[in-house]
């Protein structure tokens, strides 16, 4: 990754013009669909190695063929990963076959509409489950290659939605309360609290790896553009969602955050990332952080337990 230099030393940051990454790789969950596959598109112009971390294999391929046929000489390419399937991580981060890697976007995630509570074979309720633990013990298994690489960075993708929740650290799982819309909310919550107390632990352990937390403001699949068959934009659509522009964006902006807390030397691990406007459309630029994710004591709560439920610890020292 780009080495450390002050904000005033780097040239205005261009969502459209971004900084050569080659000789870099870049791991993107979710990069299947949605603006996990925006990211990796948008990665792959800059001459980075990207991974497409799936648990959708045929899909992955399907987003990999795309983004080849837009970014002539593109390194792209997919790997099976179940973040719902704690045991498996091991296998995918092994697959991978690099001796490094530079970053890593945690941006898959479950959303659903409507109960009843679902769960993974692990026993975690399906939204926490897969957005928050899956991301923690995937950090996990991956910080060997990021230790190995000068100055790798963790990009933890949180939600605009989690700014009006609150963790509920006795009912981590939903299970006395369920309602889908909070519970997503809580699961990108704990996402965004991983993000920064991991930086704290890696900055207190002397690490050269970075964790940066970004979201992608208000972006809607009928304001993004065409991509079939990975995402396929009809005439009505974009016209009905015409009035919508005015407030949110894309997904293919959502994305923008994520990239330059990838790219951008300028950006600092414990940062939070949003979209310009209302943190819900524009550029990227920094945020203050949101009160309540200020509260260190939650984030180490919460750590414990991430690290009680999946029985490893992102920042354990080896031996």
């Amino acid at each position: 990754m780009p080495s450390a230099s002050s904000p005033s030393s780097t040239p205005p940051w261009n969502v459209r013009r971004l900084p050569g990454a080659a000789g870099r790789t870049v791991l993107v969950t979710g990069g299947n669909a949605g603006i996990g596959y925006f990211v990796a598109e948008q990665l792959s112009t800059t001459g980075a190695g990207v991974v497409l971390g799936s648990r959708d294999h045929a899909r992955a391929e399907a987003a990999a063929a795309s983004i080849r046929a837009r970014v002539p000489g593109a390194r792209v390419r997919a790997v099976r990963l179940d973040l719902a399937d704690l045991a498996s991580l091991e296998a995918s981060v092994e697959s991978l076959g690099v001796e490094r890697l530079d970053a890593v976007v945690h941006n898959a995630g479950v959303a659903l509409d409507d109960p009843p509570r679902e769960e993974t074979g692990d026993g975690h309720e399906l939204m926490f489950g897969t957005n928050h633990l899956g991301h923690f013990a995937l950090t996990a298994r991956l910080m060997p290659l990021l230790s190995a690489a000068p100055a790798a960075r963790v990009v933890s993708t949180g939600s605009f939605a989690a700014k009006s929740e609150r963790l509920d650290l006795d009912d981590l799982q939903s299970r006395r309360d369920y309602r889908p819309k909070r519970t997503y909310g809580r699961s990108k919550l704990a996402q965004m609290y991983f993000g920064l107390e991991l930086d704290r632990r890696l900055r207190a352990a002397g690490s050269t790896v970075a964790s940066v937390v970004v979201h992608p403001g208000g972006a809607l699949d009928s304001l993004t553009p065409s991509r079939p068959p990975v995402h396929v934009r009809t005439t009505a659509a974009r016209l009905g969602a015409a009035p919508a522009a005015l407030l949110l964006q894309g997904k293919h902006a959502g994305a923008w955050p994520a990239v330059r807390a990838v790219l951008d030397p300028a950006v600092r691990g414990g940062q939070v990332w949003g979209p310009r406007h209302f943190g819900l459309r524009g550029e990227p630029r920094r945020e203050p952080l949101w009160d309540h994710l200020t509260d260190t004591v939650v984030a180490a709560r919460l750590w414990e337990a991430s690290r009680d439920l999946t029985g490893v610890d992102p920042c354990a020292l080896p031996g």
